[in-house]
């Protein structure tokens, strides 16, 4: 079963278009914060928590459809927004600031779950990513992403590129007889120039992170790093945050990652 767009105060879809136009122009919004986190459902009840952190977007996995609640608050915060899943209560949404444009691009993606590919402020492509088993026998998570690469790579072509979310996939579990490890993944959007503002901060190599973005049935005994963002070169990191256990895990077993990035031409 494929996934069904929404749109908030978007940009209409254009089915013709699949990536930025304007790849020469210069760039619409110089400092940009961005966020990731799973929230685990129920969105409509954390919305403010996320709001505190000022992001101009927020990228967010299992969260349900703005347009399908009655909630009149959740609407109101995120009346500029993209959604897509295969559930109205368990999909991935991109929520944005009012002074920027959300696209939705209409890449195809088959059975393969979930990505939400957009155009931001009709300057910068994002690929807003929550991958899953799919009931994939064999690519599963990561395996997903890999494969979208396969056939959507171009996508992603663009010096401010993103590709922001939870990938359910840490370097930890690479197989040594599999092609479509975590460690392949990265190694091909590095050569995209797409890197991990994680590791471009914090100066560590992937799966050796020492601050995990998830914990396992809320266990604070059991962390992992599965939640990413990864940019083009004309992105400059400024400062990367990861939330804390006791601010967020009473709302997740996600916390967000958060990144400043500094525009350059």
């Amino acid at each position: 079963m494929g996934t069904t767009f929404f749109f908030g105060r978007g940009v209409p879809l254009d089915s013709k278009r699949t990536a930025p136009s304007n790849q020469g122009a210069r760039l619409t919004k110089k400092s940009l914060r961005i966020v990731t986190w799973n929230c685990n459902g129920a969105l409509r009840k954390k919305w403010s928590r996320l709001a505190e952190l000022e992001a101009d977007v927020y990228v967010v996995q299992e969260c349900e459809d703005p347009c399908q609640t009655n909630d009149v608050a959740y609407t109101g915060w995120c009346c500029n927004h993209l959604w897509t899943g295969t559930h109205k209560n368990k999909g991935i949404g991109v929520f944005a600031s009012g002074d920027l444009t959300l696209q939705a691009i209409p890449l195809d993606s088959g059975r393969l779950e979930l990505f939400l590919p957009c155009v931001v402020n009709g300057d910068w492509p994002l690929l807003a990513t929550w991958t899953k088993k799919a009931n994939s026998p064999n690519f599963g998570y990561i395996g997903q992403l890999w494969k979208f690469l396969q056939v959507h790579k171009a996508f992603l072509t663009h010096p401010r590129a993103m590709l922001i979310g939870d990938l359910n996939s840490n370097t930890q579990w690479d197989q040594w007889d599999r092609w479509w490890n975590h460690s392949d993944v990265v190694r091909e959007l590095s050569e995209l120039g797409l890197e991990s503002c994680y590791h471009l901060y914090f100066a560590e190599a992937q799966g050796k992170e020492t601050r995990p973005t998830f914990f396992l049935h809320r266990n604070a005994e059991k962390p992992y790093h599965i939640d990413y963002g990864f940019t083009g070169r004309q992105w400059a990191v400024r400062q990367v945050e990861v939330g804390t256990n006791s601010d967020w895990l009473a709302d997740s077993d996600h916390l967000p990652l958060v990144f400043d990035l500094e525009g350059t031409d």
